[in-house]
């Protein structure tokens, strides 16, 4: 397939993609403010020129700077101290849910069971989208929708309502036309984007028109050929034009205003439609898939979301990235990847045992609560912690989220399985967990506590019950969603391996502790306080068969200012005493404080750098990389 590459950036003074991609993510938002500003990705300068910087805006002109209080964009913007070039042009969007008149009643806009890609569905309250591809959610197996969230969920829909196929605009028979339920939704910066589980209908996978089901996804460059199949619209082809745009949409009330992030596609003009049309309303939802040797291919290359306003000479599209939309909604293309979890309400056949303090040959005891907080923890039987497969939950009543999660990890007998997908606890009072409520719509991520890759060890069997058991909401914080990505380049989410890979180890087993740290200054959200700080405590046995712990907290307070936008500040790890972690959280690890590193120089086999120490009376590192850190 055609692809136009930007460059790579390694002559001395040029920009790299990973750099314009970092500078679009950090200031799209604020560029976005302007009020004549509708947009700003990377693309060609003039359509053919040089990388740039490109803007559109609702009008040019001195007049319209003038009329709109806006600020004329320079011909050159600083990223990383190096000059990129700009290019604007007028253009203005909105999502493609403004319905046109049919011109001929065709299969698209019947009913039609098998349902399929590219023909017509909506929120029973809605007016019409388009089926973008049938897949399957990864928790469940089960054969969902995709579209888009202004399609399936709208400002006025709630997870659980009716999809009806066809939308109401092409049919208003909707009691005879249920097709499905909102499972989940998502608009924001990573996408407009819905899935509906399917009911009372079968499915064909192939797409309406194209005849090919999609199998694989890509991520678009300049250049790319893509071809989707709209309720509208039909057939079109389309060329990326524009990659890593930020857009500002208007959704209407409640929803309002909204930046949201993909890459912009122009007409093919060896394969123009007799208007020149390549969306209309109604084509919102369609999948573009990549277009090659003349044919459609089974790459999902992005989701249609918003087109141009009126009658626009520049005609244009704009999709969501497939990638993007498949992490925020959780699924999958292939049904034999998708996890059948029929089983789940049967009996377990492998025993919960939860946290075992003596997994290590040695007692390495759970944290101890205070009198408040035995009051405040959820009681399992008459135990103050949920026990499932290999770690353990002490879950707060007030906050609905873990105090703090024990869990053993056996490096040898490590599984590698598919992920799951998160729920309730059905042994736990509902009123106890935060549930998908709190993340949908928003930058919010359901964060794992105890990191599914330290559970699944053991037969498989057993790897298999601990991969599940991890998805409950119980062993869930929630997180922004790009908490561990930010963390010093993942650091946080690496710690257990990097202690397995340069310790000195007697076995190849840690057991671990962690949890947020509650504050009375937490972030209030959705009937919810969002944690700013993360702790971690970490338990070895060295080859001198002597106990070793050593402790970390993450703070994530300078990402929840704005839990909308893409302005995001580095986190920063500490490797701190025990001490100062009771401090902190208001545990008690008194029983493991002679097995301190910080404070017992004796235990330490593998010091940090002279540099990183910053107090020695209370010995605090700052961890930069992982030669700070000590063990």
């Amino acid at each position: 397939m055609a692809r136009k590459a930007i460059r790579s950036g390694k002559a001395s003074g040029e920009v790299t993609e990973d750099e314009l991609r970092q500078h679009i993510r950090a200031k799209g938002a604020d560029y976005l403010k302007d009020p004549n500003i509708t947009s700003v990705g990377i693309g060609l300068k003039n359509g053919e020129g040089p990388i740039c910087l490109q803007f559109t805006v609702g009008a040019k002109g001195e007049s319209a700077l003038e009329a709109l209080v806006t600020n004329r964009i320079p011909e050159m913007i600083e990223v990383n101290g190096k000059p990129v070039p700009t290019d604007v042009i007028e253009r203005s969007y909105r999502p493609s849910y403004k319905i046109v008149a049919p011109e001929q009643l065709d299969l698209r806009r019947q009913r039609v069971d098998p349902l399929r890609p590219g023909i017509s569905v909506a929120h029973i309250a809605e007016t019409a989208g388009t089926v973008g591809l049938v897949v399957f959610d990864r928790a469940t197996g089960a054969p969902c929708i995709l579209s888009n969230w202004h399609v399936l969920n709208g400002n006025t829909g709630k997870i659980g309502d009716t999809i009806v196929q066809p939308g109401p605009f092409d049919d208003n028979n909707t009691a005879l036309n249920e097709a499905g339920i909102l499972l989940r939704s998502h608009l924001g910066a990573a996408g407009d984007c819905a899935l509906a589980r399917i009911r009372s209908r079968g499915y064909d996978r192939s797409v309406y028109g194209l005849d090919v089901v999609p199998k694989r996804m890509a991520r678009v460059a300049l250049g790319d050929r893509v071809i989707k199949s709209g309720r509208t619209t039909a057939n079109t082809r389309g060329i990326v034009r524009r990659v890593d745009v930020m857009a500002k949409i208007d959704y209407g009330v409640p929803a309002g205003e909204q930046a949201i992030g993909g890459f912009e596609i122009g007409p093919d003009k060896s394969d123009l439609p007799p208007d020149g049309e390549i969306t209309k309303g109604g084509d919102s939802g369609s999948a573009w898939l990549i277009f090659d040797k003349g044919k459609a291919t089974d790459i999902f290359a992005g989701l249609h979301f918003a087109g141009e306003t009126d009658a626009a000479a520049d005609e244009h599209a704009l999709a969501c990235y497939a990638a993007s939309v498949q992490k925020k909604l959780d699924f999958v293309l292939e049904p034999e990847l998708a996890i059948t979890m029929a089983h789940e309400g049967m009996a377990t056949t492998v025993p919960r045992a939860g946290y075992d303090p003596n997994f290590l040959g040695v007692a390495v005891s759970e944290p101890g609560l205070s009198t408040a907080f035995k009051r405040d923890a959820v009681n399992f039987g008459r135990a103050q912690t949920i026990p499932y497969t290999h770690f353990s939950v002490c879950l707060s009543a007030k906050r609905r989220m873990a105090r703090y999660v024990a869990w053993n990890i056996d490096g040898a007998r490590m599984v590698i399985l598919p992920r799951r997908g998160f729920g309730l606890d059905p042994r736990i009072d509902a009123k106890y967990q935060l549930g998908d409520e709190l993340y949908v719509d928003n930058r919010v991520d359901r964060g794992h506590i105890a990191r599914r890759a330290d559970l699944c060890w053991g037969p498989v069997p057993e790897a298999e019950q601990a991969n599940r058991d991890s998805f409950y909401f119980t062993n869930i914080a929630p997180q922004h969603e790009r908490f561990n990505q930010s963390s010093r380049k993942g650091l946080w989410g690496e710690l257990e391996n990097l202690v397995f890979e340069q310790a000195d180890l007697k076995d190849i087993k840690l057991s671990v502790q962690g949890g947020p740290i509650f504050g009375k200054d937490d972030t209030p959200y959705r009937d919810a306080l969002v944690p700013r700080t993360f702790w971690k405590l970490i338990a070895y046995v060295g080859s001198d068969s002597r106990l070793r712990c050593t402790a970390f907290i993450l703070s994530q307070e300078n990402l929840l200012s704005d839990l909308e936008t893409l302005d995001l500040d580095p986190l920063r790890i500490y490797q701190i005493s025990l001490a100062e972690l009771a401090v902190k959280t208001a545990l008690d690890f008194s029983a493991l404080n002679e097995a301190d590193i910080t404070v017992n120089p004796e235990l330490v086999t593998r010091p940090a750098r002279p540099e990183a120490l910053i107090d020695r009376k209370s010995p605090i590192t700052e961890i930069h990389a992982p030669g700070d850190i000590r063990l």
